[in-house]
């Protein structure tokens, strides 16, 4: 059947039937029955869109029970008594045999138990076998609790990992869609740009790059946007913290981490500063983050263990008078704002081929917010070119 007109972007089914298919396979060898995961957005929710290509949005959980042996069954935001709908015929859930929905909301506590109770309905088949959970840091307590005593007697195993090693790596469809939403976020930056002058507030700058961005495939993401006088520095936020008014001398950070058309997330970060011209110890410094990038970029080669990157990193950012990095300045991305691996001391993920990697050194010195952002996917010897086009400089614009 032919794709609806109201899909965005769909990716293929025979892009889907590789995921099920290796997803299977694994579950083989590692003997698990069944998958259980569950999403409520679209941000770190890549688990329920990468299995059915459909996203979980607006806080609403959407629950996928995926079999070894049989097609799925998707638990989601609905009216009573949807209960055993068939997806046969809907072109929107692929691979998908029921569609069970109930009207449940995180808001309302009582009704915690209605998405297990038809999620349970799918696992029955299951409940003396092995049961692996995914993603259990976004699903819900309500969700494994009431799983967890309707079955007693199944064994129960986190598949997170089992499921991540496969998600990781991007096969050929999706690294087309990565490079989309790279070049989207590219004019994105330029809109945005390109209309900030003095008295506008940071907040209309970060709408003018959400606006070109869903005008071309974007769904969801973040963009995070500050503005700060030269020399007080200031950190990027989000919506909340976007009302000040642009004067003009100052710099201003916008980050676009959006995804593009097919769900995919690429993030690209700049600053600009406004009526002015970039001070000579500004463009100092941005030399120096590219070379803070450049040690980063080559160490990403495949097999070399995060924790080993983080390190070298911090230690030549703390042999140059620079803070080292605290948090996170390089990690994967896919249908996750962030994925794995996180380039860090905790990720026990090496770094592998096809990899989606953002790279995005960022740090207060010499009186400056100090940072790029870009992405890179990983070939046979390290990244390849950068995907996004956007200028690596400080924008001078007004």
């Amino acid at each position: 059947m032919a794709m609806s007109e109201r899909l965005n972007a769909p990716i293929s089914t025979a892009e889907l039937e590789r995921r099920w298919k290796a997803v299977r396979a694994a579950m083989e060898y590692e003997k698990i029955d069944v998958l259980l995961m569950q999403n409520n957005n679209d941000h770190m929710g890549g688990y329920v869109r990468w299995f059915t290509d459909m996203p979980a949005t607006n806080g609403y959980p959407n629950t996928v029970v995926f079999p070894r042996d049989d097609e799925m069954t998707v638990v989601c935001q609905g009216p009573f008594g949807g209960g055993e709908t068939t997806a046969q015929g809907d072109v929107a859930w692929r691979g998908v045999k029921k569609i069970l929905t109930t009207p449940s909301y995180a808001s309302a506590h009582y009704t915690k138990d209605y998405d297990p109770e038809l999620a349970a309905t799918a696992l029955k088949p299951y409940g003396n076998g092995t049961i692996g959970y995914v993603g259990t840091y976004q699903m819900s307590y309500a969700m494994l609790d009431y799983i967890k005593r309707a079955f007693p007697h199944a064994r129960y195993v986190d598949a997170s990992d089992l499921v991540d090693r496969i998600k990781v790596i991007k096969s050929p469809e999706e690294m087309e869609l990565i490079r989309r939403t790279a070049a989207m976020q590219d004019g994105a930056m330029r809109a945005a740009f390109a209309a900030v002058k003095p008295g506008m507030r940071d907040t209309e700058v970060a709408a003018i790059a959400q606006a070109y961005s869903v005008a071309h495939g974007s769904e969801n993401g973040i963009y995070l946007c500050a503005s700060m006088p030269l020399g007080r520095p200031a950190k990027f936020a989000n919506k909340h913290l976007q009302n000040r008014v642009i004067q003009k001398g100052d710099q201003v950070a916008l980050l676009v981490e959006d995804n593009g058309p097919g769900g995919m997330y690429t993030e690209l970060g700049r600053s600009c500063v406004v009526g002015v011209k970039v001070p000579a110890a500004m463009r100092e410094e941005l030399a120096f983050c590219k070379e803070a990038r450049r040690l980063t970029l080559d160490l990403l080669k495949p097999g070399t263990p995060c924790k080993e990157i983080w390190e070298t990193f911090n230690e030549f950012m703390r042999r140059n008078g620079r803070p080292p990095e605290t948090r996170l300045y390089c990690h994967g991305q896919g249908y996750d704002l962030v994925e794995r691996p996180l380039v860090r001391h905790d990720e026990p993920m090496a770094i592998a081929k096809d990899m989606n990697i953002v790279v995005h050194p960022t740090y207060i010195h010499g009186g400056y917010l100090n940072w790029l952002c870009d992405n890179y996917l990983i070939g046979g010897n390290g990244p390849g070119d950068r995907l996004h086009q956007f200028p690596e400089e400080v924008i001078e614009v007004g």
